[in-house]
Parts: structure tokens; C-alpha cells; sequence
């Protein structure tokens, strides 16, 4: 397998155990760097591997539903394999203060569906960046974080 495929094989792998409906966090230390870079616009940027798993904990500790796939083949090209993606949940757990338009009380009720693309650049086999665009404006919207005219 070429470099491309290798690298687009950990990142089908990490989307999926991660992102995927069912979190096995075991895989933040299996695949990602130790100073690995989380960022999407709907949060703070997350760094390293503790941190990035605290983040997923919260998050689906609130969205016990949260699930995101792909919607497109993975794209490679040297370190680089960019995905796009959608999904979402349903907020029904405790109160989340993580996005940064604001804070959602327990147990909301508000379901989000979004999209977007992600870039991840990848170093000697381990995850050490990804860079998320997210239909955020979407997702704030049907959580009412924020309104739209």
C-alpha cells in the first residue's frame, strides 16, 4: 500500500472509532500524536491526547447519541487526507458550555444535524493535526445558541 493508503486507512479508522456511534477513547492514544491539534469552529481548540479525550467525553456525555460518518471516499495526498462528513444528536444530558456561542441548560432536547470537511495531517503514522470547517451557523441554529433573521 502506497503512503496515501496507509494514511487514509488510519483516518477511516479514526473517524470511525471516534467519531463514530460507539467512542472507544482507547483510540486517541492508539492513532493520535501526543500533542495532537482538534480544531472546529464550534469549540476551543483541543491540544494533546488527555485533552482531546476530556472533550469527547463532555460532549458525548451531553449528546449520548452523537454520531458522525462519511459522505464522501477519503481524499489523500501525502500527509494529508481530507474527509467530508455529517451528523449530530440530541442534546438529553447535562448542561454543555463547550460551544462558544454559549451554553445549552440540561437536558435540552435539541437535536443537531450538520455537515463538513476536515483536513488531517498525519506524521510517521499518527494523527498530529485535524482542522475541521463545520456548518456550525446550522448547528447553533437548531440548538438556539444563536438566531437567524
Amino acid at each position: 500500500m502506497s503512503k496515501e493508503d496507509d494514511n487514509k486507512a488510519i483516518v477511516g479508522r479514526w473517524f470511525t472509532r471516534f467519531w463514530g456511534e460507539e467512542c472507544d477513547l482507547s483510540v486517541v492514544d492508539e492513532l493520535a500524536a501526543p500533542d495532537m491539534l482538534l480544531k472546529y469552529s464550534l469549540h476551543e481548540p483541543r491540544r494533546g491526547r488527555e485533552d482531546i479525550k476530556a472533550f469527547m467525553t463532555g460532549f458525548r456525555n451531553a449528546f449520548p447519541d452523537l454520531n458522525f460518518w462519511g459522505a464522501a471516499d477519503l481524499i489523500a495526498e501525502g500527509d494529508f487526507v481530507v474527509g467530508r462528513w455529517e451528523g449530530g444528536g440530541t442534546h438529553t444530558g447535562p448542561a454543555f458550555g463547550d460551544f462558544l456561542a454559549g451554553t445549552l441548560p440540561p437536558a435540552s432536547g435539541r437535536k443537531m444535524h450538520f455537515t463538513g470537511t476536515t483536513v488531517l495531517r498525519l506524521k510517521n503514522g499518527k494523527i498530529v493535526e485535524e482542522v475541521g470547517l463545520d456548518d456550525g451557523v446550522t448547528a447553533l441554529t437548531q440548538l438556539g445558541l444563536i438566531k437567524t433573521v
